[in-house]
């Protein structure tokens, strides 16, 4: 099987499996889209979710957001991971956004690594979903289901896989892509009991062929 043979059977099959993938993350706009992005890192979406609610009700703008401060965030996110952290970051990306783009959210992921708290990962989400750029957010879930499927190959990290996964990914699919390989990751390819006996995949992984087909 031909690396092309694999992503376009791969690709096909999850768009049938997830025909309306998109985030989990609940978000009305940018702002919300990115503070949620922000407090989801090392955190589940359902987690987020339960706190963003008052959050933005407390904070509908990023102007808001500006003029609070780290501890008055932090009593609406203490449940999420790293709340102390992620607080500071939140106020300090508010306050820049304010100050340098017009309180506007940056649209391209070089002006949001700009921000505090706003990695590459992060960015490339908030361009994916929110604009729809190609960009693919490669986290734990992407990075071990890309790897066993064999999408990438002896991947050293997020970047690396990020630039093999986008090297074959067709341009104008790459932000549906993303949700596909999380969701398969989430729900089906989990880290330590991969449910591959009930997986669509099997005939197209490279892991199965590896391991579960021996058996």
């Amino acid at each position: 099987m031909t690396i092309k043979e694999r992503y376009e059977g791969v690709l096909s099959q999850l768009a049938k499996e997830w025909p309306a993938a998109d985030s989990e993350l609940h978000f009305e706009n940018a702002y919300q889209l990115l503070v949620a992005v922000m407090l989801s890192a090392q955190c589940t979406d359902k987690r987020v979710n339960m706190v963003t609610p008052a959050l933005f009700a407390a904070y509908p703008t990023v102007q808001a957001l500006a003029q609070a401060t780290a501890e008055e965030v932090f009593s609406y996110i203490k449940s999420v991971s790293y709340p102390n952290s992620k607080a500071e970051h939140l106020v300090a990306m508010a306050k820049r956004v304010v100050e340098v783009y017009d309180g506007q959210i940056p649209d391209t992921r070089e002006a949001l690594q700009t921000l505090a708290g706003v990695g590459r990962k992060t960015a490339n989400v908030v361009c994916a979903v929110w604009w729809n750029q190609p960009t693919m957010a490669v986290d734990t879930h992407i990075f071990r289901v890309a790897e066993r499927i064999g999408l990438t190959t002896n991947a050293k990290n997020p970047l690396d896989s990020e630039k093999q996964l986008i090297k074959h990914i067709p341009e104008n699919i790459i932000p549906k892509a993303h949700h596909w390989l999380l969701l398969h990751g989430r729900y089906t390819c989990q880290a330590r009991t991969p449910k591959c006996k009930q997986c669509s995949l099997q005939k197209l992984c490279r892991y199965w062929k590896q391991n579960q087909g021996k058996k």
